[in-house]
């Protein structure tokens, strides 16, 4: 039986009360570590069982290292699981060279920290990446493909591929891909057909595989177990010497004789924390990339933290680019992400609530905030991103490759209308709105019913006048319902310069549709938060690093936990297991 999603951030938010107030939580023992009672003891403890720390747990033990795993969650996977599995490892791999891809790990240490690369919007991808932990990714990234691959993880057979490919450097192509073969996609209940089964990619491909080579190794993973605290010596010096955990209530502590591995995933789930880097990130910003399959609560930096870590990287958080906030794919649900679509079969599918109504064309709709009002052309897209050619011509560290980009702040700038709120003095922009008529939803053969739209948790509604639809939009997130003479007001403006052939307030493409037969509905389409890319300070060793900008003993972390590194997803997180197990396992115990 798993926790609820309350229960699951109740006990993160006792855990991180103490640095949520401005203190620093004791951890469960401090000085007097010696009275500890140990309920198991091992070299190496893992927290986590994603992309981070599974490789980690592996390594380790191959290492020699004895190992336990704890997850939070009822499986394995983290939100890595759920992804689409691209994996961003070059340096020059395999499958590089079959396809005569020249790389090394100069050329990829020397992209991911070129400061004269930037999008569009003049925001840079790697500017402000930190260069110990480049180089480290960039002289393991090509070790730790050829591991995966040894660890029994099927790469789709492709070369020169920039799918899904997100700040992974503009020299030469490196995204590679995770095949699904037949393993059960957990947001969907059923594998892939097996037709594509070797040529899609889904984040599936690189978790069992993992999870497989765990189990053939006899590796422990305790699921249901969530980390609360780390034990160290003192409150803020001396080794760390374990790990707290709940297991439904009950209280057990785990000694590592050698290093406790932080890979618990980033902070997106958890409201006050993100809202350290992004005061905007307020709770209506609720449909997670990667839950209801797990959820990122900051509970390894908020444990760190409470012995002494320091948070890094703070840009990566906030820079405009990639996949940190994203515009939503679906909408009518609570979970929009773009490539990720909840179906009945899925055993996550009452806690997801709906499938979503996927927007062909942007044209169909118009976008609406708490007020009633538009904000910004509806089919302008997300943040954009580097990848292999994207600047040309390029040269690394040129002055030149910033008069190769094509500058477009308007590109990029949706997700910052979206999130500017109505003109009062609070954070959060508030719920947006879908508005759109029987007419579109012909169009675009949506299904207005459930399971494609969520009407039971008020993220769908649906009336036959807009006055009387407006009246009814009302749900947690939005506690006063839409201005009916406004949305009315908005709606009869948008079908005029439908008429006009121009959108006088923000420009839109020439409207092509009114908005003018009922029913009309109004569906959630507020952005989506994904990635983190702030976390805890690491070193090249993926060792935690305090204050001081001292090593605290004991304690590794990386992937999505860790600060420092620009790149959306899977590559950082496998890489940073691979080193961090390694690097725990040679501890002295």
């Amino acid at each position: 039986m798993k926790d609820s999603r309350r229960e699951f951030f109740k006990r993160v938010a006792i855990t991180g009360a103490g640095v949520a107030t401005g203190g620093l939580v004791a951890p469960a023992a401090s000085a007097a570590a010696g009275r500890v009672k140990w309920d198991r003891e091992v070299d190496v403890v893992i927290v986590g069982a994603g992309a981070m720390g599974l490789p980690a747990a592996l390594r380790a033990q191959q290492a020699g290292a004895s190992v336990l795993v704890v997850e939070a969650t009822r499986d394995i996977g983290g939100h890595a699981i759920v992804s689409g599995g691209n994996v961003a490892l070059g340096g020059g791999t395999s499958a590089q060279k079959k396809y005569g891809i020249a790389d090394s790990p100069d050329l990829l240490f020397r992209d991911l920290v070129d400061w004269s690369v930037i999008e569009p919007n003049g925001f840079p991808d790697y500017r402000y990446n930190d260069r110990e932990i480049i180089r480290a990714f960039a002289d393991n990234a090509a070790a730790t493909f050829e591991w995966l691959v040894a660890q029994g993880v099927t790469f789709v057979d492709k070369g020169r591929d920039n799918a899904g490919g997100t700040s992974i450097g503009n020299s030469v192509f490196r995204e590679m891909h995770c095949a699904p073969l037949n393993f059960v996609r957990p947001e969907a209940g059923v594998p892939f057909p097996e037709s594509v089964q070797k040529t899609r990619s889904h984040g599936v491909g690189l978790m069992r595989p993992l999870e497989a080579a765990a189990k053939r190794a006899n590796i422990p993973i305790l699921l249901d177990h969530h980390m609360d605290s780390l034990i160290r010596e003192n409150q803020t010096s001396g080794r760390v010497l374990g790990v707290t955990v709940n297991n439904k209530g009950a209280m057990l502590n785990f000694r590592a004789h050698k290093a406790v591995i932080l890979a618990t995933g980033g902070s997106t789930g958890n409201v006050n924390f993100r809202r350290i880097f992004d005061p905007r990130l307020t709770e209506e910003y609720c449909g997670v990339a990667g839950e209801p399959h797990s959820f990122q609560d900051a509970s390894g930096e908020i444990a760190a933290m409470a012995v002494g870590a320091s948070l890094w990287g703070a840009y990566n958080q906030v820079g405009e680019f990639g996949y940190n906030i994203t515009k939503p794919g679906w909408v009518g649900c609570r979970y929009g992400y773009r490539t990720l679509k909840w179906l009945p079969e899925s055993a996550y599918f009452k806690e997801a609530g709906a499938s979503g109504l996927a927007v062909s064309d942007w044209q169909n709709l118009i976008l609406v905030n708490q007020a009633g009002l538009r904000f910004y052309d509806e089919t302008v897209d997300q943040y954009t991103s580097n990848r292999s050619g994207s600047v040309q011509p390029y040269e690394q560290g040129g002055y030149r490759n910033l008069l190769n980009v094509k500058m477009n702040p308007r590109s990029a700038a949706f997700l910052d209308a979206a999130m500017a709120g109505t003109g009062e003095p609070v954070n959060g922009g508030g719920p947006i709105w879908a508005i759109f008529d029987a007419d579109a939803v012909k169009r675009e053969n949506w299904n207005p019913h459930p399971p494609d739209v969520d009407i039971a948790n008020g993220f769908f509604f649906e009336a036959n006048t807009l006055a009387e639809l407006a009246g009814k939009v009302t749900m947690k997130y939005q506690p006063k319902p839409l201005p009916a003479a406004v949305l009315e007001n908005t709606v009869a403006r948008y079908n005029s310069f439908v008429e006009a052939g121009g959108d006088a307030d923000f420009d839109k493409p020439k409207p092509k549709y009114k908005i003018q037969t009922a029913p009309f509905y109004a569906a959630w389409a507020t952005p989506v938060i994904h990635d983190t890319r702030a976390g805890l300070r690491i070193n090249a060793k993926c060792q935690v690093v305090d204050m001081h900008g001292k090593v605290i003993p004991g304690l590794y972390a990386g992937g999505e936990c860790a600060g420092g590194f620009s790149e959306h997803g899977l590559a950082r997180c496998t890489c940073q297991g691979y080193i961090a197990g390694k690097e725990a396992a040679g501890e002295k115990a």
